[in-house]
């Protein structure tokens, strides 16, 4: 395991001892993708179809979950939630996020105006921030990766996907470097 993660894994766990984790985490993460030289090859590879996410670490108490998501160019996810706190750092290129608001009734629909995220930044989600969302590699040509941790083994996780003509649709993302579900499938391909 490369330096940097052990030490941004343990900085999440005493974060979690105290009030307030979330924002500490934040922090933590904010340091570890300050430097692009940490990630091993093996998880940032793309897929020519869709994103990969692949798992990082999961804590053995399922308290939380460290993820890389690579984005080959121009790919994106489709509007979806997460049902737990998040915390989301860019490491390479750059992503957009557009937040939704969507109950499966009517079609979603955008909230405000997406933004960017470039190395370096980072982004809290969750039910209390903004939970509804749909994420995109902001570069047509190029891989991005971001850095994600959840508060969950999100991979594992019983999410929703929003589609565009309405609706709900209840997935599980799993990881590419693990089993995947035929729920990732439907919902993303």
């Amino acid at each position: 395991m490369p330096e940097a993660l052990a030490a941004f894994i343990a900085a999440v766990q005493t974060a979690l001892a105290g009030p307030a984790p979330q924002p500490r985490i934040g922090e933590a993460l904010a340091r570890l993708v300050a430097r692009d030289d940490w990630l091993p090859p093996a998880y940032a590879v793309p897929h020519p179809d869709h994103y990969q996410q692949y798992l990082l670490h999961a804590d053995p108490a399922g308290r939380f979950s460290i993820v890389s998501f690579v984005w080959g160019p121009g790919q994106q996810t489709p509007v979806h939630d997460h049902g737990v706190w998040g915390v989301v750092g860019m490491l390479r290129g750059a992503e957009t996020s557009q937040f939704h608001a969507a109950d499966g009734s009517a079609p979603p629909r955008a909230l405000g105006k997406p933004h960017r995220l470039q190395p370096g930044q980072i982004e809290l989600i969750g039910p209390e921030q903004g939970d509804i969302h749909r994420v995109a590699n902001a570069l047509p040509d190029a891989v991005s990766i971001s850095i994600h941790v959840y508060g969950t083994d999100i991979g594992r996780h019983k999410r929703h996907v929003y589609p565009d003509a309405g609706g709900v649709k209840p997935f599980i993302s799993g990881y590419a470097n693990g089993p995947e579900t035929p729920e990732f499938s439907a919902a993303f391909t």
